[in-house]
């Protein structure tokens, strides 16, 4: 139905962007490891298949009055998957539409789908791309941000912890995590997936490095079954562990259940979630004491009320993040500061340093910080430059 609204969307376009990287994402390639002809690598340590280049996708909603909206959701592999349902489904249906009416065209797309089961993947996070772009829309229009809509902004600026320590020994792993708290970061994070000597040894050896008053925090990438995770779990609480993430696959809600209750740190779950109906029966069955939303997953809509959803339950949100270019990622930000218990928000420094180059906005990191955009919308733009990276439909596998 069309909207009788001044600023109706009249265009909603797609993009799919690869920066080059000199050093993959979560450091050095193993043994074993290739970069193959399509620009992916696996991960031996969890068997998981990531990008050698920053790989995303950008949305672009424009209303009748030229104004834009834009959004990003998780590209990460595959990202013309997303930019189809887009192209072919979702844009034509929203033309007309009225950006201010986010919540309730997230709701009505999210509904073309669900009786053939798409209800998660690549089309959810398609929804989450649209649903961002909606939002900034919407808020530009309003000339406020969008934690105004969201209801209010209580944190201009958020503690950050550093995820990852892409290095090729321990040694120098260590060495980085030092540099880190000398910055002023008290929070750190080791993905286990590249751990050569032992993930024990290592956050032993890092918890010495960091001294006692570090928050310190594991990535387990979903390797073990319930009862390893237990057991290594129990073993790393000698490290003194501000929480440990994703220990066994992401379908076993009896097994997190049963790591949850058996450890004596917090559990992290929620990165690979996108919808309140994946949350719902966790936080019910206290599978976890901290959730990780990732907003190109969730887009905002969801990702707000998961994060309430979660406080009724009286626990931590904790946001994660991925592979951005800058724009959900000061959706996150910007979502997040409408949250009340926020105590972290990841940090990708290897991804999000460099990125905020092909972005303008006041949004930034530096000493344990994210400052949380402010302006109307998300409060950011993408550059002309990002644009130089912009990769044609029917890409080569050179990428």
């Amino acid at each position: 139905m069309m909207s009788n609204s001044v600023d109706a969307i009249v265009k909603v376009e797609t993009f799919i962007i690869s920066i080059p990287r000199e050093v993959p994402y979560l450091g050095p390639l193993k043994e074993g490891e290739h970069i193959n002809e399509r620009g992916y690598l696996v991960r031996k340590g969890n068997r998981t298949i990531y990008p050698s280049t920053d790989m995303t996708l950008l949305i672009k909603v424009t209303g009748e009055s030229g104004r834009v909206g834009w959004g990003e959701c998780y590209g990460i592999v595959a990202p013309e998957a997303t930019k189809a349902i887009i192209d072919d489904v979702l844009g034509p249906v929203i033309i007309g539409r009225d950006p201010g009416d986010a919540v309730v065209i997230h709701e009505d797309l999210y509904d073309l789908m669900r009786v053939r089961g798409f209800f998660g993947g690549y089309y959810v996070d398609a929804l989450a791309g649209v649903d961002i772009a909606l939002w900034d829309l919407a808020g530009k229009n309003l000339g406020v941000s969008v934690s105004t809509l969201l209801g209010g902004r209580r944190h201009s600026t958020i503690p950050a912890y550093v995820s990852g320590l892409p290095r090729a020994t321990l040694q120098e792993r260590c060495d980085l995590a030092v540099d880190w708290v000398a910055k002023g970061y008290r929070g750190i994070k080791f993905a286990a997936v590249v751990s050569d000597e032992g993930i024990v040894q290592e956050m032993l050896a890092l918890r010495e490095a960091v001294g006692p008053d570090i928050d310190l925090m594991v990535d387990l990438h979903w390797k073990f079954e319930a009862s390893e995770a237990v057991r290594l779990i129990r073993r790393l609480e000698a490290s003194n562990l501000y929480f440990a993430e994703a220990p066994c696959q992401p379908e076993d809600l009896e097994g997190q259940a049963r790591v949850a209750r058996s450890i004596g740190v917090p559990l992290a779950l929620g990165e690979e979630w996108r919808t309140v109906y994946e949350y719902r029966p966790r936080l019910e069955a206290r599978c976890m004491g901290v959730i990780q939303p990732e907003i190109g997953h969730t887009g905002i809509t969801e990702f707000i009320q998961i994060g309430r959803m979660a406080r009724t339950f009286h626990i931590n949100t904790v946001p994660h993040a991925s592979i951005s270019v800058g724009i959900f990622m000061a959706a996150s930000l910007v979502a997040s500061s409408a949250l009340q218990r926020i105590p972290y928000h990841e940090y990708q420094h290897s991804v999000f340093d460099r990125n905020l180059a092909f972005t303008d906005s006041d949004m930034s990191c530096a000493q344990g910080q994210y400052t949380v955009p402010t302006g109307a919308g998300l409060g950011v733009e993408p550059r002309n430059e990002l644009f130089n990276f912009v990769v044609a439909e029917g890409r080569s596998s050179n990428r």
